[in-house]
């Protein structure tokens, strides 16, 4: 089965549950509640993203929520994600944050829901993927997840046989943190990678050879790391609060990187 299908902002990836996610999201990571996220998805909404990635912890989901009524684009024609919180983990407590965000979102259901880490503990772990199952039985969320899981965590998760596997794992992922033992193993397992902070939060982007792999293309460093994320494979979710920043994002599905280009950005890796 083909799981990628690049056609510009509307390609997808076919999950394991055989529902589909846009391959780029607008990531809300650290934008202020209010009218900074509401004009972010509005203007990333209008640029042809469909797919928004938000979270409890990021204090924005109202946010989002009044921006995906203001597009007047259709609920069903965007795909929502929001995440569960460490200290939200548990049964009942993660049924209870799950109606508190949709609550904020104003949304009857997320497409996914995501226990954002694996910090509270392997017993809680277990009692919010219990929690995240009967979420989908009741259609509160069409998919679920893990976000920062290790090779560790998911083998936990998947050696106690839930009745629903994860359908991605969100981890940090660009050139200098490739995570080959936890991508190898999301793949195996046909789990999709979400590459989360694909843009490095900036801190590569003034890269010597980057730059001139850019200029190659005539595209931005930036454009060159979400592509590169694309060809991964990877769902990625570059953030951005600027208008002009979301709409380049989005410029990345006109051209291919070259193999040896691939190879060169590969080479980055730090570990």
């Amino acid at each position: 089965m083909t799981r990628v299908n690049l056609d510009g902002l509307q390609s997808f990836y076919a999950l394991n549950n055989a529902r589909q996610i846009p391959l780029l999201g607008l990531g809300v990571y650290l934008i202020e509640p209010g009218k900074a996220t509401e004009d972010a998805v509005l203007w990333a909404l209008q640029a042809g993203y469909r797919h928004i990635d938000t979270a409890s912890i990021y204090h924005n989901e109202a946010s989002v929520g009044n921006a995906i009524r203001k597009s007047g684009i259709p609920r069903d024609q965007i795909f929502v994600t929001t995440k569960l919180f460490d200290r939200d983990q548990g049964y009942d407590s993660a049924l209870e944050a799950c109606e508190l965000s949709l609550e904020k979102l104003g949304l009857d259901y997320v497409d996914l829901y995501l226990i954002h880490s694996p910090k509270p503990g392997a017993e809680r772990r277990n009692e919010s993927w219990k929690a995240l199952q009967k979420l989908v039985a009741q259609g509160k969320a069409k998919s679920i997840g893990v976000s920062n899981y290790g090779v560790q965590h998911l083998k936990e998760l998947l050696g106690s046989n839930p009745t629903i596997r994860p359908v991605v794992n969100q981890i940090e992922v660009h050139p200098w943190l490739m995570r080959q033992e936890v991508v190898s193993f999301c793949e195996s397992q046909h789990i999709a990678v979400q590459a989360y902070s694909p843009l490095t939060r900036g801190r590569k982007l003034q890269d010597p050879m980057l730059i001139k792999i850019g200029a190659k293309y005539s595209k931005s460093p930036a454009q060159i790391l979400i592509r590169w994320s694309l060809q991964k494979g990877y769902i990625v979710l570059p953030k951005s609060a600027h208008k002009d920043r979301i709409e380049q994002n989005a410029d990345v599905f006109d051209f291919d990187l070259a193999d040896g280009d691939m190879s060169v950005l590969d080479s980055f890796n730090e570990g």
